[in-house]
């Protein structure tokens, strides 16, 4: 039986020492790496799409649900996408220490105040192999150590991957151990993780609803909560209907594993029976099961009975739940007991209602008229993203590089004291 407090140490004690490699390089070496890095992956991308294919045929082979099964795939747009986002990290403006403020006392006493990486960052992830170069990319920008812990489903893509990132490194003349990933899954390492103090400065947990939870519960580390994604569309009685379905078909099947997929459609009373007709012809057509209360069954028979765990469960899939409110009021009242804080939308052509809207719904990401799909680093201009915070401290929304930073004071003097 492995020690897991030995094991993880090794970890942990390269991570500590790796900080200060990291620390002492250029802003050349760390976007050379990401260079690197990105035409590593370009080159050997069959070799990604070879090794990829063992993890997703294990998965079919386990009875792992179609999008726990899409999560894991690497196509060639996935592995686009994560060349452009390391690319796009490189031309990020540099935060390491940069000075956000200077506050010089009568007394020629100089207080500036600095950003520095927040120091070893540790991410337990399910699923999601793209997230080791998404992270790893991001932490290497920012300055970061981080360890990653992928799960049991993803791990010889991701030992694939995170053999290039330390191939990166070392050629950019940085400590290979800036990023490592944990080759064990078993669930009693990443418990430890939760717990090593020693080593990890902050940790984020990015996968599911029990993920998330087992991590808050049982980590005695620094947590930001991040991905679980209840999110709802209200479509207000002056919406255009053409526009409602639109969006929401874009917010349901353009990605449906996604967290910033729409999970909830909340339905005005005034326009139930004539909208819902109208969506659950896209909807069928799409191939995506609609489940509802009782009043939005009666505007459109297609739709299932919801049962109470409907309502703040994460489908993931092409499942949505349906409602049918009495106004805004409801809508808001609704949203405010069973959203994740992440993303909600409200369509209208009410510009009152959609003020309204935007004040009060406390979530992370809040929209008028669009596809709530754009949460997203990439899409927000941040580049990669190493996750989407569901709370408020000490970061909310998708997480690029300036919240991979916290602060430190340099105080500048020549003999002062104080009275």
């Amino acid at each position: 039986m492995i020690d897991v407090n030995s094991y993880l140490s090794g970890y942990g004690k390269k991570a500590k020492k790796a900080v200060t490699s990291i620390a002492n390089s250029s802003v050349k070496q760390r976007n050379d790496a990401l260079i690197f890095l990105a035409q590593i992956i370009e080159e050997n991308k069959n070799e990604i799409y070879r090794v990829n294919e063992i993890d997703v045929k294990n998965a079919k082979e386990k009875g792992l649900s179609s999008s726990m099964v899409d999560r894991l795939v690497l196509n060639e747009k996935r592995i686009h996408d994560m060349t452009k986002g390391l690319f796009q990290l490189v031309e990020l403006d540099e935060y390491c220490n940069k000075v956000e403020s200077v506050y010089k006392r009568e007394d020629g006493l100089v207080i500036e105040k600095i950003l520095v990486p927040l120091g070893v960052i540790a991410i337990i992830y399910e699923s999601r192999p793209n997230v080791t170069v998404d992270a790893a990319g991001l932490c290497i920008k920012s300055g970061n150590v981080c360890i990653l812990r992928g799960g049991s489903e993803a791990i010889n893509t991701n030992l694939l991957l995170s053999g290039y990132v330390s191939e990166a490194l070392e050629k950019a003349g940085i400590d290979k151990n800036a990023v490592q990933l944990i080759d064990n899954t078993d669930r009693e390492i990443a418990n430890g993780l939760m717990r090593l103090n020693a080593y990890v400065d902050l940790l984020i947990p990015r996968g599911s609803a029990g993920l998330i939870n087992s991590v808050t519960k049982n980590a005695t580390v620094p947590v930001i909560q991040t991905g679980a994604g209840n999110c709802h569309i209200y479509v207000e009685k002056t919406a255009d209907f053409d526009m409602a379905v639109n969006i929401i078909e874009n917010a349901k099947i353009q990605k449906p594993s996604a967290c910033n997929s729409v999970e909830k459609i909340l339905v005005d009373s005034e326009i139930a029976n004539e909208f819902l007709p109208k969506l659950l012809d896209k909807m069928t057509e799409d191939k995506v099961e609609v489940r509802g209360d009782e009043l939005s069954q009666k505007a459109d028979k297609r739709i299932k009975q919801a049962i109470d765990e409907d309502w703040d469960k994460e489908y993931n899939d092409l499942i949505m739940s349906v409602k049918v409110v009495g106004g805004i009021d409801e809508a808001l009242d609704w949203i405010e007991n069973h959203s994740t804080k992440h993303s909600e939308a409200i369509i209208t052509t009410d510009n009152d209602a959609a003020e309204k809207f935007l004040k009060c719904v406390d979530s992370a990401a809040v929209y008028v008229n669009s596809s709530i799909r754009f949460s997203d680093g990439f899409e927000f201009g941040m580049g990669a993203e190493i996750g989407i915070s569901t709370q408020k401290l000490h970061a909310r929304g998708p997480m690029g590089l300036r919240e991979l930073y916290t602060v430190k004071y340099r105080i500048l003097g020549n003999g002062q004291i104080r009275k």
